[in-house]
């Protein structure tokens, strides 16, 4: 059998390490398409290499660019890599542009589409991930839901009949990350001269929080005014965002840092008193890393983070200072995200429904 997944962002580097191990170890041809929609190599490139992916088989170098230039863009050159590898699936990760292109352009050819975290819901229709999660669910042909909730979703839209719950990948590598590095000190630490405990981990990277100068000069302002130093671990857009409009995204407490590899990441985050983020992934890997999370958002996609009680929303500058400054939640033994292997059991369900007469 042969996958081809397709990437192009951070969060999708980081599920497909465990996907590519586990279908090595199942024999599975498996080509990686890099569309470059994350394009900075502290976002894209350091990920291969560190998580042990190697070079993707395509890289096509999209680059930047308005939703409708990139992902054009990536439709136009995705059908001539499909022409080429026929694969038995496409493999679409997440919510990104990336992922409805992929889909769209397999569907179109005839190709089995998979999508791997199908069925997350913000019910927020403004997030341009959202209309690329729905669009990529009711087109795929199999659906690998990482959360009961997420299936439930599904169910909601008609679509159980191809749904299977399998857990969350991202899981997989975090698990193995965080035992990697938990002994040791975070690098950032020593660079920053801070202390375990001392500071704040944030990433703000969302167009509602960062298009809109007078919402990004708000955010900002609110990270500088918290209590303790919070290092802003900054995209390149958000930098760029910045500079034109004029922002210090250096002020008061807060510390613009350039991103970091992923393990350097879960190490700063281990360390950390909390995470503030907009980030749909750093918001469950705060969870499983059982580190305090406040999100800058009105609502979140891992509604289990915020039940349990480990991530609050937050919008205004008071809500965000009384979210990072909250008690310790109460530790929980609840695992939503699954065990660790989820990787194994997508391989398996690819394998079992392409007809793979070895697989039950």
């Amino acid at each position: 059998m042969k996958i081809v997944s397709v990437v192009g962002a951070r969060p999708q580097f980081v599920k497909l390490a465990p996907i590519h191990k586990a279908a090595l170890a199942a024999g599975v041809e498996h080509v990686i398409v890099h569309t470059g929609q994350h394009y900075d190599p502290m976002l894209s490139d350091v990920f291969f290499d560190e998580l042990g992916i190697g070079a993707p088989d395509v890289h096509l170098g999209v680059g930047s660019g308005s939703h409708g230039v990139q992902t054009g863009a990536m439709l136009a050159a995705l059908d001539a890599v499909f022409d080429e590898h026929r694969p038995d699936w496409v493999l679409v990760y997440g919510d990104t542009n990336s992922t409805v292109a992929a889909a769209l352009s397999a569907v179109k050819m005839h190709i089995p589409v998979a999508h791997l975290e199908a069925g997350l819901r913000s019910f927020n229709r403004r997030m341009p991930e959202e209309h690329n999660r729905v669009m990529t669910d009711h087109a795929a042909d199999l659906l690998l839901a990482p959360t009961q909730v997420a299936v439930e979703h599904l169910a909601d839209e008609g679509l159980a009949a191809r749904t299977v719950l399998v857990g969350d990948v991202m899981t997989d590598v975090l698990f193995e990350v965080r035992d990697e590095v938990g002994s040791r000190p975070s690098p950032l630490l020593e660079e920053l001269g801070l202390q375990p405990g001392g500071y704040y981990v944030a990433t703000i990277h969302r167009a509602e929080n960062t298009d809109d100068p007078t919402r990004l000069a708000e955010v900002a302002s609110a990270l500088g005014g918290l209590d303790k130093p919070v290092v802003l671990l900054a995209h390149p857009r958000v930098v760029a965002k910045a500079a034109a409009h004029g922002i210090t995204l250096t002020q008061g407490s807060l510390i613009a840092h350039q991103s970091l590899a992923y393990a350097e990441l879960i190490a700063a985050a281990l360390s950390s008193a909390g995470i503030v983020t907009d980030s749909g992934g750093l918001q469950k890997e705060a969870f499983l890393l059982r580190v305090p999370c406040t999100t800058v958002r009105t609502e979140t996609e891992w509604v289990e983070t915020v039940s349990l009680g480990w991530n609050v929303l937050a919008n205004t500058a008071e809500e965000i200072a009384a979210g990072v400054t909250r008690p310790r939640p109460t530790d929980t033994a609840e695992a939503p995200y699954g065990d660790g292997h989820a990787a194994d059991r997508v391989v398996a369900e690819l394998l079992r429904a392409a007809g793979d007469p070895g697989v039950a």
